[in-house]
């Protein structure tokens, strides 16, 4: 089914609950107001919708494969890619020191939304490439940004993430590939990295793939890890590509959905190792791949929101085609369309509040990362940084669930047709799964949340946030708009419930660790969804300023349907937090399921 990008949904987003106003006060983006915000993600838009969207199912049905020891993608996605760079999509906001466009990252989230939406195979190749630039931009020397950083920016070289290993999964520190100086300051890697993503295509004249190994003599662990830009190509002294260089892919991985995007083992010095280039400093290599791997774990949530857009978009046009049932005294040869039964409406409803509210956090986060970056005064800077790293595991894990459970949803919209492969409702759901996945999975997320952004600052981002939604929640309680109801009241007790459950947390963390991670999950999606609740509010304070109308008051019966429904969980969240850790203590699992006697 045709995709249309939600434009104006995505502006109203940014503008009116993610604050993105505040960033025309730091000086370093003064010309970005409305009409050239809505101007860039028009034209986004039509490009995610006319060249993008169509290649969806193109590449669910003709899978990457590998053939004669390279990769082939499925048939348009090299001309959409190369339509893409050409557009200067790829370095939108990058420094245009290097070819960049310099906008907020905010712009450049918003847009990954919609090109994720079009489809999530294709974008995954975007995303890696833009990471690789962000890690090299921070901690590449200045002849290795000169070298590469141009390229990576411009999309006419590609990048790819390498991190784990067959044996390691999230565990780094048990990485096996090996680098050995080769005296010119260059490394030979050798070793084998797995999932990696557009480890290959033959889109691009070279691909930088960014590696961690482990030096001789390093430390044990994490803290001896280096990171390696290794190029799919050895680059000449002009700057250009030549021969291959020691590297190759040896499989591609046979996946539930993403079908359209080569997931590769990638190995390194078969024949006497890949030339690699160090970034950064020997043996910290994970602060220049963190640098990648924050970035992404935004980008990753807001795939999920593209993914929850899309199926939403597809199971509301087919619950108003699709005729079954009647009302009450309605002859027999009367149909209705579904979406007019209340429990289909209801699922409906549902979809486009958690897509909305899911996409409100990523994009607080967006600006939240913006302004740590550009904010003209230190203390300014430093409490974005800190809400941006409060925000990113929670946009991470809650967009990525909610595209799980949306697309999912969709499926029983459609019914039994929504189990056939051929409506494309369920690719939906195939390509999502992966998303609470990558990237750190969310349960390491939650962990990530409970102990290093909320116990480890005893609670201060988590309850200034806290305070600042407590404000939205007055104004919308004070509010003489009758459609808000009792969305203010609903999201004061969702915050009480936030508040008292951090306050455990922090109480806890010292004393009684394992309780406080066995509550990490919960707690992530409590505050989730008291977050999402609040910003949806916030926007729909900002609606209710306007003139009234049907957009209006869409937006602020869908922030009312919010706070009624979801936050309704957060009272059984903030018992399951600070009370279930004991009884999953006590409880243990058999080692294996015996057989029967």
């Amino acid at each position: 089914m045709a995709f249309t990008a939600p434009v104006a949904d995505i502006v109203f987003a940014l503008e009116a609950a993610a604050g993105f106003s505040d960033l025309a006060g730091t000086g370093a983006f003064d010309d970005i107001g409305h009409d050239t915000l809505l101007a860039v993600l028009g034209e986004a838009g039509r490009f995610a919708s006319d060249v993008v969207a169509p290649l969806n199912r193109v590449g669910d049905l003709e899978p990457a494969r590998l053939e004669n020891g390279r990769v082939v993608t499925p048939p348009g996605f090299a001309e959409a890619y190369r339509a893409w760079c050409a557009g200067g999509w790829m370095g939108l906001s990058a420094d245009p020191a290097f070819g960049g466009q310099g906008l907020p990252y905010a712009v450049n989230v918003a847009v990954a939304e919609m090109i994720n939406a079009a489809s999530l195979s294709f974008s995954l190749s975007t995303l890696l490439t833009q990471g690789a630039a962000s890690a090299l931009a921070a901690h590449g020397s200045a002849e290795l940004k000169e070298r590469l950083l141009g390229r990576l920016v411009s999309g006419e070289w590609a990048g790819t993430m390498n991190l784990t290993e067959s044996q390691s999964g999230s565990d780094l520190a048990t990485i096996k590939t090996r680098a050995v100086p080769d005296g010119d300051g260059t490394y030979r890697i050798t070793g084998q990295k797995v999932f990696i993503t557009y480890g290959d295509q033959e889109w691009t004249a070279n691909i930088v793939h960014l590696v961690l190994a482990r030096l001789a003599g390093a430390p044990q662990g994490t803290r001896g890890i280096s990171l390696f830009a290794v190029p799919k190509r050895l680059i000449g002294e002009d700057g250009s590509p030549g021969d291959l260089n020691d590297l190759r892919p040896l499989r591609l991985e046979h996946k539930l959905g993403i079908h359209g995007s080569p997931t590769c083992v990638m190995s390194y010095g078969e024949n006497g190792g890949a030339v690699g280039y160090l970034v950064g400093e020997e043996n910290h290599g994970l602060a220049g791949m963190f640098t990648m791997m924050n970035l992404a774990r935004l980008m990753v949530g807001i795939q999920g929101v593209g993914i929850a857009e899309r199926a939403t978009q597809q199971a509301v046009a087919y619950a108003h085609e699709r005729r079954q049932g009647r009302g009450e005294g309605d002859p027999v040869e009367v149909s209705l369309p579904i979406a007019r039964h209340p429990d289909v409406h209801r699922m409906l409803s549902g979809m486009r509040a958690l897509t909305a509210a899911a996409r409100a956090i990523c994009l607080n986060a967006a600006v939240a990362i913006d302004l740590a970056r550009h904010a003209g005064a230190a203390e300014t800077r430093a409490r974005a940084a800190a809400r941006a790293d409060l925000l990113t595991p929670i946009a991470k894990s809650f967009a990525t669930d909610v595209g799980v459970e949306v697309a999912s949803t969709g499926i029983q919209v459609h019914g039994g047709t929504g189990y056939m492969e051929e409506t494309g409702a369920a690719q939906h759901l195939r390509d999502a799964r992966i998303l609470p996945i990558y990237e750190g999975t969310n349960g390491i997320q939650a962990i990530d949340l409970v102990l290093r952004k909320v116990a480890r600052d005893q609670g201060a981002a988590a309850h200034a946030e806290i305070d600042a939604l407590r404000a939205v929640a007055g104004a919308a309680t004070a509010s003489n708009e009758p459609l808000f109801g009792p969305l203010g009241h609903r999201l004061g007790e969702a915050l009480e419930d936030l508040s008292e459950t951090t306050d455990w947390i922090v109480r806890s963390a010292g004393d009684d660790a394992d309780a406080v991670l066995a509550g990490a999950t919960p707690y992530l999606r409590l505050f989730a969804l008291t977050a999402g609740a609040g910003y949806l509010a916030r926007g729909a304070l900002a609606a209710s300023q306007e003139t009234a109308g049907d957009e209006t008051r869409e937006r602020i019966l869908l922030a009312r349907l919010f706070a009624e429904t979801a936050l309704a969980e957060t009272g059984a969240l903030r018992r399951t937090v600070t009370g279930a850790g004991e009884a999953l203590a006590l409880y243990r699992l058999p080692d294996a399921v015996q057989p029967a006697r």
